[in-house]
């Protein structure tokens, strides 16, 4: 079984190109200092629990090997899970795309007759846009995760892989709560409060639902078994009390045994809360007469899944357990924050991930900058669970952007180039190039920076700044230090 989705929905901002909006939020200082404090509390955390941890490394060397096991075989592994979710009771249902798992979840809950759905936090789900188009067909649904819920009443969009509402601080959501939540009454911006508020305004919603949709961190092949993690216990009321579940889960997060959760379920927590171990982690495996809900299905999405699983590069991508590391440590992601990156996977993993999974067409695509963010660094790989090399991964990507434009007209950057190596062919043409870099001086500001060049230069400076030439070049400087020299 091997089918290919087209390309996904997932845009949260409309075609504005990561530079852009970087520099709008940029000039977001409250977004940057709310980011700022949150992923530096969550990294010193991490590294505490990773520091307990002494086959740290041996698990994330474990992990990368079984994420890439379930790669190389996936179209047999997800049968075998369909074959065993069916055996369970379950309905197995294949999405080749956003339009085609939202018509599906659509339909399954007009079945029932609901006109409104409790939600298990998923990033399956934003990148399909359910929530939207549940809307345009006048069905509400709730989210019930404390942060997706704050993202929601605020009309806002998430910033954040595991915490969605990182750039919200308490005297926001108290504002919140108070204008979405009339019948909570007065509130103060202590955090128990507020939580006191939403669990309030959330159990009318557990009780009432007939009809509930999650997402899964992991499905297993061997029995059929899907499983949730969370912090809250939220998602656990909508696993077990509704008498419909709906799952949609990315193809790639199956595993093949119950015993390889073994080594997620030490990864994931320490990962994404840096806790040892995860507070609610929630299990199910069919339908069960008298025990939860009484239909499931199982919604497999691909949504350009199997074209990224067709390069054999890119397809380390796939491998993502959606636990934020790499977000924490990226100094691009605390200074922008999640909505500039336009998709609802931003910081380094949704550089490479939101165009292969949405594809890029053109220098005007909101994706196309994503892989020319910085592959220097090295945090993100360093941070990863299981190991995906996304500096290696950008750089890849970039590589298939240059070769697509081949065929086209040429961009700024070709040009550039066409000219520096025009210039360094030939010893004379690079010394009248070194001794035209001295104009850049004149544009130059007090701090040795060239901030705006004019077009060509401009698609540079648009989001980073040159050094100023140096005075004297180093050939410049031999020539006059070692005048007269022996050259014999």
């Amino acid at each position: 079984m091997t089918f290919l989705g087209t390309p996904g929905v997932g845009n949260l901002r409309g075609a504005e190109p990561f530079p852009t909006a970087a520099r709008r939020e940029l000039r977001n200082t409250q977004m940057r200092r709310n980011v700022g404090h949150a992923t530096h509390a969550i990294r010193t955390k991490r590294l505490a629990a990773v520091a307990e941890c002494p086959d740290w490394e041996q698990l994330r060397e474990a992990g990368s090997a079984l994420k890439r096991d379930v790669l190389a075989r996936l179209p047999e592994l997800l049968e075998e899970l369909e074959a065993n979710v069916t055996a369970r009771g379950g309905v197995v249902h294949w999405a080749r795309d956003a339009t085609e798992a939202n018509a599906i979840v659509t339909d399954l809950i007009r079945a029932t007759g609901a006109g409104e759905v409790v939600k298990v936090k998923s990033m399956a789900t934003q990148e399909i846009g359910l929530n939207e188009h549940l809307d345009s067909v006048g069905i509400e649904a709730v989210e019930t995760d404390l942060a997706e819920l704050i993202v929601q009443l605020g009309h806002d969009t998430g910033s954040h892989i595991l915490v969605p509402a990182i750039h919200r601080n308490r005297a926001e959501i108290r504002e919140i709560f108070t204008r979405e939540m009339p019948d909570a009454g007065e509130l103060s911006d202590e955090p128990r409060v507020l939580a006191m508020a939403a669990r309030a305004h959330l159990r009318r919603k557990f009780l009432s639902a007939r009809v509930a949709v999650s997402g899964a961190n992991f499905g297993v092949a061997e029995t059929g078994t899907l499983a949730v993690v969370e912090s809250e216990g939220n998602g656990r009321m909508c696993l077990t009390m509704p008498e419909t579940l709906i799952t949609v889960m990315g193809i790639e997060k199956v595993v093949p045994r119950f015993t390889d959760l073994e080594v997620f379920m030490q990864l994931l927590p320490r990962s994404s809360t840096a806790e040892r171990m995860n507070p609610y982690t929630s299990m199910w495996t069919g339908v069960h007469d008298g025990d939860g809900p009484a239909e499931f299905h199982l919604v497999l999405l691909d949504n350009g899944r199997t074209r990224v699983l067709a390069d054999e590069v890119g397809r380390e991508a796939l491998k993502c357990i959606r636990c934020s590391a790499c977000l924490n440590v990226c100094p691009v992601y605390e200074r922008t924050g999640g909505h500039a990156y336009g998709s609802v996977y931003p910081g380094p993993i949704g550089a490479i991930l939101s165009p292969q999974l949405t594809g890029t067409h053109g220098h005007d695509d909101p994706n196309a900058a994503l892989p020319y963010a910085s592959s220097l660094c090295g945090a993100c790989f360093d941070a990863c669970p299981v190991r995906i090399d996304i500096p290696s991964i950008l750089v890849h990507l970039r590589g298939q952007q240059v070769d697509a434009q081949r065929h086209g007209l040429p961009g700024g950057q070709d040009l550039a180039m066409k000219a520096a190596a025009w210039a360094m062919a030939s010893p004379g043409r690079f010394g009248f190039a070194e001794k035209g870099l001295a104009l850049g001086r004149l544009v130059s500001g007090r701090d040795g920076r060239i901030s705006a060049l004019p077009w060509p230069g401009s698609r540079w400076t648009a989001s980073r700044d040159i050094p100023e030439p140096p005075a004297e070049t180093f050939r410049q400087w031999w020539a006059r230090t070692h005048r007269g020299e022996d050259r014999g």
